[in-house]
């Protein structure tokens, strides 16, 4: 049986690993009250530094401090095309991201679909043990989710991880 999490376990799913954690990330927008006001400005063409956001801010500190633990902590987000404004922002903001230690590619959906990377749930791959599968309303709210720790579904998301980093590329915001 799958542990149930609720969308607020999901700021807390780094207990969950040890070594390695990899995110895939598959929709076109995510609605986070806290990201509105940044996201906002971004699209004004007048984006301030993400780290000036509390929630932003904290995030980078834990990625800052699980990777300066040597722990790896990578993602892929699949883009539209073209990426949605929400994804623009998203690559825009991800360098401050990688200056904290995180690894972020990205592959467009096509690219996914025509290697078999299923882009129906994000969902993150802790330690290739467990599996986090995060579920989201059509307008992209936390829905909460579900741990999975079974074998066969580990085994097929760390497939489709390697699938996904194989065939997926660092972009700069520039």
């Amino acid at each position: 049986m799958a542990e149930q999490l609720t969308g607020d376990d999901f700021n807390r799913l780094f207990r969950y690993f040890t070594s390695t954690a990899f995110r895939l990330e598959v929709q076109p927008a995510y609605e986070v009250a806290e990201e509105r006001q940044s996201i906002e400005e971004f699209l004004a063409g007048e984006p301030r530094p993400v780290t000036e956001f509390p929630f932003y801010a904290a995030w980078l500190d834990q990625i800052r401090s699980v990777t300066a633990e040597g722990r790896r902590v990578e993602r892929v987000r699949i883009l539209d095309e073209p990426p949605t404004d929400y994804q623009r922002w998203e690559i825009w903001s991800g360098c401050y991201n990688s200056t904290a230690g995180e690894t972020i590619r990205y592959m467009t959906r096509s690219q996914a679909e025509e290697v078999g990377i299923p882009i129906d749930h994000d969902w993150w791959l802790f330690d290739s043990q467990r599996v986090a599968v995060m579920r989201f309303s059509d307008r992209g709210e936390p829905l909460g989710g579900e741990i999975i720790e079974e074998p066969a579904i580990v085994a097929q998301h760390n497939e489709w991880w390697h699938l996904a980093v194989q065939n997926s590329a660092a972009i700069s915001a520039a």
